[in-house]
């Protein structure tokens, strides 16, 4: 099976409420996602993508649109996590995203994954599909999901 994935980044800050750790405490990261996708290579003389599953500035654009724009610069929040989503909310203006779990990179990467698999299914028809999605919290720690 022949693949392709395109790289993204973000900041985003979040916390792990019941944590044992340093990670309880607000706090932010650069995460790195990566967003793999498998689909029919383009053979048709004349077409942009022709060669292409798709063009990596499309697959970029659409991540953008749908997930990075979103949670760039934002602080994810647990809903059940009152006293940050108070204070949060006394912030006018703040972005904040508020998600239905704790936003583990775990979490984090399986609602990035159902976000953006119908954004890429049969894009084009070209039988494309989101295969993977790869999320970096640390250079050091990651979580991944398979479709």
């Amino acid at each position: 099976m022949l693949t392709i994935t395109r790289k993204v980044e973000f900041d985003t800050g979040h916390r792990i409420p019941d944590h044992n750790s340093q990670c309880r405490n607000l706090h932010g990261h650069r995460y790195t996602l990566l967003i793999t996708l498998t689909g029919d290579v383009v053979e048709k003389d004349g077409e942009s993508d022709n060669g292409m599953i798709m063009d990596f500035g499309d697959i970029k654009a659409l991540a953008n649109k749908h997930l990075v724009d979103l949670w760039d610069h934002a602080f994810i929040v647990y809903e059940k996590d009152t006293a940050v989503r108070q204070f949060l909310e006394s912030m006018p203006g703040h972005k904040t995203v508020v998600i239905d779990r704790v936003p583990t990179v775990e979490n984090l990467a399986k609602i990035a994954f159902d976000m953006l698999k119908d954004v890429y299914h049969d894009r084009y028809g070209r039988h494309l599909s989101l295969t993977k999605i790869t999320l970096y919290e640390t250079p050091n720690c990651w979580a991944e999901i398979d479709g």
